[in-house]
């Protein structure tokens, strides 16, 4: 058996994730929304957030400005402006874990996701980071992800993928991609698999090296 964890990164759009989140509960998926802070502040973004807490989704925090990846961003405040900021907008929506998900640059796992101040704020603030696997890259190649997608499900066993709740044309073809998973038999879950989470309700978990950088 092939598993699949969905997760949708840069949201909420007030545009997008509604059909999102309409595609899901027709096939009863329950997901994770990484959400960007300055997106969620909006009223009509964070109404969406809430519906997708109401339905039962995890909301995640996806930093608040997504601009730069936080392990090239020199201060000691990194943590404080990107990460706690945009949990006091997440508020009451958030997972009890206090899940959080690095920016990437493109989906890359590398030391550019973190910096020794970020780790110690997840790690004394109990804060969950959860990674990836899979990156289809649905926002270059709108069509040509869920092929890329497949692919990438089946050449493991557990997938936690990342996608994208924005106005590429990419979310119009997520019917189609969960059709896909369906005819291979993957399965689809909440959960991540666990060497994808190297930091677990602040516990370090399993090595963070690769995705430290060495920036005060």
């Amino acid at each position: 058996m092939r598993y699949l964890t969905l997760s949708f990164d840069n949201g909420p759009d007030p545009d997008v994730t509604p059909r999102v989140l309409d595609v899901l509960a027709e096939r009863g998926i329950l997901t994770t929304f990484f959400v960007i802070g300055e997106k969620l502040a909006e009223p009509s973004r964070r109404r969406v957030a809430e519906r997708a807490f109401a339905e039962g989704h995890w909301i995640g925090n996806h930093t608040y400005s997504h601009s730069v990846p936080l392990g090239l961003k020199s201060g000691q405040d990194v943590a404080q402006e990107e990460i706690q900021r945009t949990q006091e907008v997440v508020g009451e929506l958030s997972h009890p874990e206090r899940l959080f998900r690095p920016f990437g640059g493109g989906g890359a796992l590398n030391e550019c996701l973190l910096k020794p101040s970020v780790i110690d704020y997840l790690v004394s603030g109990a804060y969950t980071c959860v990674l990836w696997n899979a990156v289809p890259r649905d926002w270059d190649d709108p069509v040509g992800w869920i092929s890329r997608g497949i692919e990438q499900c089946l050449a493991q066993d557990w997938t936690l993928m990342v996608i994208h709740d924005l106005p590429t044309g990419a979310m119009d073809h997520l019917e189609g991609f969960l059709k896909r998973t369906e005819v291979e038999g993957i399965r689809i879950r909440q959960d991540f698999p666990p060497d994808c989470v190297p930091i677990k309700s602040g516990r370090i978990v399993c090595s963070l090296a690769p995705y430290v950088s060495n920036l005060v």
